[in-house]
């Protein structure tokens, strides 16, 4: 099992508050979590590790979500022994999915917030190449454009403000980049593209889907295998916001991990 060494570890709230785990989406980072945790959830005890490839974590491989996984059950052995609210965004909520199916015992609950899992093969191959090609930018205002004009759109300046400055890299040649690992995120890509996985059965679950997300991360087939597995367990709440539904809606994301803690 991969040491808990390995990863970077953002920690907020009280050391005795009920325990959420903060998973955040392919090439991010676990300080995505502050400005929900410390303005909209300050009783909870929030932890949020850089995930193996991404941000100050270990950039060495393997980078499979079974090896996410490991990482995450070392951890949580080692930071408490009450079982976890897991919030998981994108990449992160195929992960809690399956963390929860490792270690069930561990896991009260999952907020999963726009996930995806179960991709269309020939778009994560798309995705990945891009990666490949287009890994830096020319400078911070082009990086920022980015973001404005995509998955961030409606996010405050004050929490794209913190995304920049901890997470956009100078790089070789004057150019910047976000702190994460090309070849890590283009192995992940692929990790997606994995058949969709289903949480154990008798697990509260909320979804959260991204309703300007076109066409959506999270097919319509899955949602109803998850409906027809989970029953009255699942909560489906559509918000009209981009991707980054954490960072758009942070006091409504916070109400509904509140409920589960």
């Amino acid at each position: 099992m991969a040491p808990v060494s390995d990863l970077e570890i953002h920690r907020y709230g009280p050391a005795d508050g009920p325990v959420v785990l903060g998973l955040h989406g392919m090439t991010g980072h676990g300080q995505r979590w502050q400005h929900l945790a410390e303005r909209y959830l300050p009783q909870a005890r929030v932890i949020a590790p850089d995930l193996r490839g991404h941000g100050r974590s270990t950039w060495a491989p393997p980078w499979g979500l079974a090896d996410q996984v490991d990482s995450l059950v070392a951890l949580l052995e080692t930071e408490t022994s009450e079982p976890v609210v897991v919030a998981g965004h994108s990449y992160g909520g195929a992960i809690a999915i399956h963390l929860a199916r490792r270690v069930p015992e561990r896991v009260r609950a999952l907020v999963l917030l726009d996930p995806a899992l179960g991709m269309n093969p020939a778009q994560m191959l798309e995705i990945a190449d891009l990666t490949v090609r287009y890994p830096d930018y020319t400078d911070a205002a082009e990086a920022r454009s980015e973001k404005v004009h995509g998955a961030w759109a409606g996010v405050d300046t004050e929490v794209l403000d913190a995304e920049m400055a901890e997470h956009l890299v100078e790089l070789e040649g004057g150019r910047v980049g976000w702190r994460y690992s090309v070849p890590a995120v283009v192995a992940s890509w692929g990790e997606l593209a994995r058949p969709a996985v289903l949480p154990p059965p008798d697990l509260p679950t909320v979804l959260v889907p991204a309703m300007r997300v076109q066409p959506p991360y999270l097919s319509p087939d899955y949602r109803s295998e998850l409906a027809a597995h989970l029953g009255d367990r699942l909560t489906v709440v559509e918000m009209d916001v981009d991707h980054m539904v954490a960072q758009a809606r942070p006091g409504e994301v916070a109400a509904l991990i509140e409920k589960l803690l």
